[in-house]
C-alpha cells in the first residue's frame, strides 16, 4: 500500500482542505552492489568520525549548520517544526495562472510529481477546486516546504485528484549566456528547412506513453541472465557515427525511410509502437549512406504522400 510522505492542507483564501502527498513516480533501472573486488562480498558504507578515530552508528548523528568556519549548530526535527511558516504544513497558493503561460515557463523545469489525496472531512472542496480549475483551464501556483526546504510548485488536475509537481527557484536555473549558442549566425536554406518539415511530417503521430519502454533495461537484464547461466554475454555490433558532412543529402535519405517504413509497418497490420521504433532506427540509418544511397538521389516531388497513421 502507498505511504503518504507528506501530510498538510491546501490553503487558498479562506479555504482549507486536509490532504496528503504521494510520490508519484518512482526510480525505474536495475541496482547493483558495490562488492568487494577479491572476495565479491558485499561491503559496508561504515559513518567515520575523524575525531575519535572510530566508525559510530548513524542513530549517533544529529543535523548540523556550519554558521562559522568549522563551527556549527545543531537544528533537531522540534527547530524544524518551530520555523514561522505557514507553507511547513500547507500548501499555499499564490495565484491562478493559464495552463498555456504555466507550460511555456514553469513547467520546463520540474523537479518531481507528486499525488494528492483528500481527507475525508475535505473531499467536497478538493474536487470543486478541482472542476473549477479543469474548466478554466488555470494551474495553481502555490509553494510548501519538504524535505527541509520550501518548494515553488504547479498544481493540476489529474485523472481522479491533483498532481502537484514542484519547481525550480529562478536562481536555480542556469543562464543560457553560459552556453556557446550562434542561431542569430546560422543561415539555413529554403529548402533545407522544406526537407526538414517534411521529415517531421513524416514521422508525426500521437504520444502514447504505453509504447514505450526501458529497452536498455531488458538488454542489461538479458546480460545479467546469460551471467548467472554462466554463459559468455554476446558483444554488442558497434556502429558507425552517422556522417553528416551533406545535410540535405541525410534530410532526404532520412525522409525516404521513414516513408517507407511507415509504409512497410502498415502493409504488414503491425502493431503502431512495432513500427514506429522501426522507423525511428530506419530514419538513421541511411543518412550514412550520405549521397551515395539511392534514397538520396530520388527527387522530393516524386515522393507519394505521407499517410498518416491513428496512432503513434
Amino acid at each position: 500500500m502507498a505511504r503518504s510522505m507528506w501530510r498538510g492542507a491546501i490553503q487558498f483564501g479562506l479555504v482549507t482542505i486536509p490532504v496528503k502527498l504521494y510520490l508519484a513516480t518512482e526510480q525505474g533501472g536495475i541496482g547493483f552492489n558495490m562488492l568487494h573486488k577479491t572476495c565479491l562480498n558485499r561491503i559496508q558504507m561504515k559513518v567515520w568520525c575523524p575525531y575519535h578515530e572510530e566508525v559510530i552508528q548513524r542513530s549517533d548523528t544529529v543535523r548540523g549548520y556550519e554558521w562559522t568556519k568549522d563551527k556549527y549548530v545543531v537544528v533537531t526535527d522540534e527547530d524544524l517544526e518551530s520555523v514561522p511558516l505557514k507553507t511547513v504544513r500547507a500548501i499555499e497558493i499564490e495565484k491562478f495562472v493559464d495552463e498555456e503561460q504555466a507550460e511555456e515557463t514553469a513547467s520546463r523545469f520540474v523537479k518531481q510529481a507528486y499525488y494528492l489525496e483528500p481527507d475525508e472531512i475535505g473531499r467536497k472542496a478538493f474536487y470543486l477546486l478541482k472542476s473549477v480549475l479543469a474548466d478554466a483551464h488555470k494551474t495553481a501556483i502555490c509553494k510548501l516546504v519538504l524535505r527541509d526546504r520550501e518548494q515553488l510548485a504547479a498544481l493540476n488536475p489529474f485523472s481522479d485528484t491533483m498532481l502537484l509537481t514542484t519547481l525550480h527557484w529562478p536562481d536555480e536555473i542556469r543562464s543560457l549566456e553560459e552556453l556557446n549558442l550562434p542561431e542569430q549566425s546560422i543561415e539555413i536554406k529554403p529548402t533545407e528547412r522544406k526537407m526538414a518539415e517534411q521529415l517531421v511530417e513524416s514521422m508525426a503521430g500521437t504520444f502514447d506513453a504505453t509504447e514505450y519502454h526501458d529497452e536498455y533495461r531488458d538488454a542489461l537484464m538479458g546480460v545479467i541472465e546469460a551471467k548467472v547461466a554462466g554463459e559468455k554475454p554476446k558483444p554488442a555490433a558497434k556502429e558507425q557515427p552517422t556522417k553528416i558532412g551533406d545535410l540535405m543529402a541525410a534530410l532526404e535519405a532520412s525522409v525516404a525511410a521513414a516513408r517507407e517504413g511507415r509504409r512497410g509497418g502498415e502493409e504488414k497490420k503491425e502493431p503502431a509502437s512495432s513500427g514506429s521504433g522501426r522507423s525511428r532506427r530506419a530514419a538513421s540509418a541511411p543518412a550514412k549512406g550520405g549521397r551515395g544511397s539511392r534514397a538520396a538521389k530520388r527527387p522530393v516531388d516524386e515522393e507519394k504522400p505521407a499517410r498518416r497513421r491513428k496512432t503513434a
